[in-house]
Formats: structure tokens, C-alpha cells, sequence
């Protein structure tokens, strides 16, 4: 191979660690791309030898990670409604837990972090990068690095201990909640929330969702309730998955958007609820369903013209209208 290759190969190896650590840092996958991009253009502008690629290229892309959270915060503070991640996509089969130590409650509570104690617990706590490395990397003493992250690992601490289910388990309780919503089975709905339960919904402004963040289970029931009783068309369950490492789900709504479910499960409840429905940051979620799945989207685009039209079965799942 010439040393041009060596150097390709040796990125592609790092790439996928390198997105992970970028989406940690930043929430967005086409932010974490972009930002592994550019650090594969500083890369292989290096001309000196490397003894160290994996380190070098976690510093590279920590620091550009850190230059774009600048620019994050005051997004963030300009966004309309809550603020989630993206969600990032696993699935739920047989033989996995469902336990990461980094989840979307976690990933809401590193909000509160700095900049740099968000990049000290990352890449020492989670990415397992030895103490000096990351004093390197954020140019800072490891006397320095180590406050940090101990300050950021007590902010945290609470949303990191995490209640582990079982495979079969986290597909039954999203099951079970998508379908009570769904119904609008308020009873079974009690049963599966906690009593302090939060839902977190993100529209971005885009598309219809909660501008608040909604505060325990009376209001949760009252608002589920309400959304199954103007909906004359059922939202249809695409699958379950491990998103953000919690169990949740995929479900296409009666206007023909995709969203995602996540469940924060604790002691056999659901403490809170994140859903995704900004469509720019399901485009990859989207991306992986035809036309044909999606019978509420073919929907929308066909009774624009025959407004009594109903659609049938698909093999993925099925439509139906609701009993007057």
C-alpha cells in the first residue's frame, strides 16, 4: 500500500469512533459528519509521521467539535420548543440489553456541562482516553482535566445510573405505550407512567408539538387523551428500537410524518418521554422506509384529490379508520 492508502485505512478504521464521539458532543448527526469530514481533510494534509493516529484524530475532531458548541449555544437558546439530539437509531432483538451508558437523558443532562467538561467527561469517562491524553487534547493540565471531569460526572450522576431491561422487555412497554396512546387507553397509560413523568417533544418549530415540556401524569393523561380523540386516522407503528440507548419506537402519524418514541424506564415506569418530530432530524430515520410502508404519507398525497379514499394492509403494518 502506498502511504497515502496507509493513511486512508487508518482513518476509515478511526471513523466510526470518531462519529460517535463527534454526535456525543454536538447531538446532531449531519453536524458530527460534517465535522468528521473536515477533520479528514486536516488529516491528510499532515505531512509529518504520526506515532499515535487514534489520539491525533481524537484531538483533531474533539477541538472542531468544541469550536462548533460556540455556535450550538446560541442556537439552542433561539430554538423553538424543546431541544432533543437526533435520534440515533439501534435495534431491540433477542439476545440485547438495553444499557448505554450514554442515553438520551444523559445526553439532556450534559447540556448543562461546559464545553470543556462536556469534552473531559466524554472522552475520559466514556471513550476511556487515558488522563493525559485528554489534558492534551483540551490543551489544559491534567490536574485541570481531572476537575472537570469530576464536575461534569456530579452533575450527571444521577441521569447516568441507569435502570437496565432486558430485550423483550423494553419491546413490550414501547409496545404496550404505543398502542394505549394509540387507543387512547388512558388506563393502561396510568399504569405504565410514573407519577412525575415528562414528555419532551421536538417540532423545532417545523412541524406540531408541544412548545413546553409537559409535567407529570395527570396532564400527560388529559393531553393523550385529547390527541386520540381528534385524530380520525390511526397512527401505525413502524418498529421498536433502542433509540439513544432507551427502548422506544418508530411511528408514522395520521398526517403521514415520521417520529420517534423514546422511554426512560425506571423501576418498571416510564419517567419520561422524548419524541422527535422535527423532519430534519429524521431524514435519516425517513430514508430508511419506501413510499409503500408509509400508507398514511400515501395518504395524504393521494386524498388531496379523493378525499374519501382509504388505503389497505401493507406487509409492515396496517391503516385503519377509527369507529365513529
Amino acid at each position: 500500500m502506498t502511504p497515502a492508502d496507509l493513511k486512508t485505512a487508518g482513518f476509515e478504521k478511526e471513523r466510526p469512533r470518531l462519529l460517535r464521539l463527534a454526535y456525543r458532543m454536538l447531538g446532531s448527526l449531519a453536524e458530527a459528519e460534517d465535522v468528521v469530514q473536515d477533520g479528514w481533510l486536516r488529516w491528510v494534509g499532515v505531512k509529518e509521521s504520526v506515532d499515535a493516529p487514534a489520539a491525533y484524530l481524537t484531538r483533531i475532531v474533539t477541538r472542531l467539535c468544541l469550536d462548533r458548541l460556540k455556535s450550538a449555544k446560541a442556537r439552542r437558546e433561539t430554538y423553538v420548543g424543546p431541544w432533543l439530539p437526533d435520534p440515533l437509531m439501534g435495534s431491540v432483538d433477542a439476545v440485547e440489553t438495553v444499557a448505554d451508558d450514554v442515553t438520551m437523558t444523559l445526553m439532556l443532562a450534559m447540556e448543562r456541562l461546559s464545553p470543556l467538561e462536556r469534552a473531559a467527561f466524554l472522552l475520559h469517562d466514556v471513550f476511556d482516553v487515558p488522563l493525559k491524553e485528554v489534558a492534551a487534547t483540551l490543551d489544559r493540565e491534567p490536574a485541570a482535566v481531572r476537575q472537570l471531569a469530576s464536575r461534569a460526572r456530579k452533575n450527571v450522576r444521577a441521569e447516568r445510573s441507569r435502570y437496565t431491561l432486558e430485550a423483550a422487555e423494553a419491546d413490550r412497554i414501547a409496545r404496550a405505550f404505543f398502542e394505549a396512546v394509540r387507543d387512547g387507553d388512558t388506563a393502561t397509560l396510568a399504569g405504565l407512567l410514573a407519577q412525575d413523568v415528562e414528555i419532551h417533544a421536538d417540532g423545532g418549530g417545523k412541524v406540531s408539538a408541544f412548545r413546553n415540556i409537559i409535567h407529570g401524569i395527570d396532564h400527560a393523561l388529559r393531553l393523550f387523551g385529547h390527541i386520540s380523540e381528534r385524530n380520525d386516522r390511526l397512527p401505525l407503528l413502524l418498529r421498536t428500537a433502542l433509540i439513544d440507548g432507551l427502548p422506544g419506537y418508530v411511528s408514522e402519524n395520521p398526517d403521514g410524518r415520521i417520529q420517534t418514541t423514546a422511554l426512560d424506564v425506571q423501576d418498571g415506569r416510564i419517567r419520561a418521554i422524548y419524541i422527535v418530530r422535527n423532519p430534519e432530524k429524521l431524514a435519516h430515520v425517513a430514508a430508511s422506509y419506501s413510499t409503500a410502508e408509509l400508507p398514511n404519507s400515501a395518504a395524504r398525497l393521494t386524498t388531496a384529490s379523493h378525499p374519501k379514499q382509504t388505503f389497505g394492509q401493507s406487509a409492515l403494518q396496517r391503516t385503519a379508520r377509527k369507529p365513529a
